[in-house]
């Protein structure tokens, strides 16, 4: 895309994004939706996109910029081909996914936020994914898992890793 956000890109993927934005006639109110859509396209919200899009909804790219790193689910940076999220929410955090997360920390050389050298893992942290019931969770590629205590909950982390392409 290029730099010029008044010049039309002839990027698929961002003519992708401008017919989310105008499902909602360009207004505002579709910036949540805009991003989602970004996200999906590009696999994070790339810094000049985010600038176009503010552009095209007519708002100050600090509010993108505020609500694109409000909310967990979006990535300001490309992420590696696989990610975990351990969720560090109360109900989790009792439940001893603060003791995963160390685990994980020490054994990959991973802080959240980080993607791995090699680019293969990115680890997320997530203050709530909504499902305490279950605590402790973790996602592995979006699919989640709980209810295991710390030994079965690494076993399957390596497992996952050993296995994951």
């Amino acid at each position: 895309m290029p730099a010029d956000t008044q010049q039309k890109p002839v990027d698929r993927r961002w003519q992708r994004i401008i017919q989310t934005m105008l499902r909602h006639n360009n207004q505002s109110d579709a910036l949540i939706e805009t991003l989602h859509t970004v996200q999906e396209t590009y696999g994070y919200l790339d810094p000049a996109v985010l600038a176009a899009v503010a552009d095209r909804l007519g708002i100050p790219p600090a509010r993108v910029f505020g609500v694109a790193t409000f909310y967990n689910h979006f990535s300001l940076k490309p992420k590696g081909d696989h990610t975990l999220v351990i969720c560090t929410g109360t109900a989790c955090h009792v439940r001893g996914n603060d003791q995963i997360l160390a685990w994980v920390k020490e054994q990959y050389h991973l802080t959240p936020g980080q993607t791995s050298a090699d680019n293969r893992l990115s680890l997320v942290e997530a203050r709530c994914v909504g499902a305490c019931a279950l605590a402790p969770v973790i996602l592995c590629d979006g699919v989640l898992t709980g209810k295991k205590g710390y030994k079965e909950t690494t076993a399957i982390i390596e497992e996952w890793l050993g296995h994951a392409s």
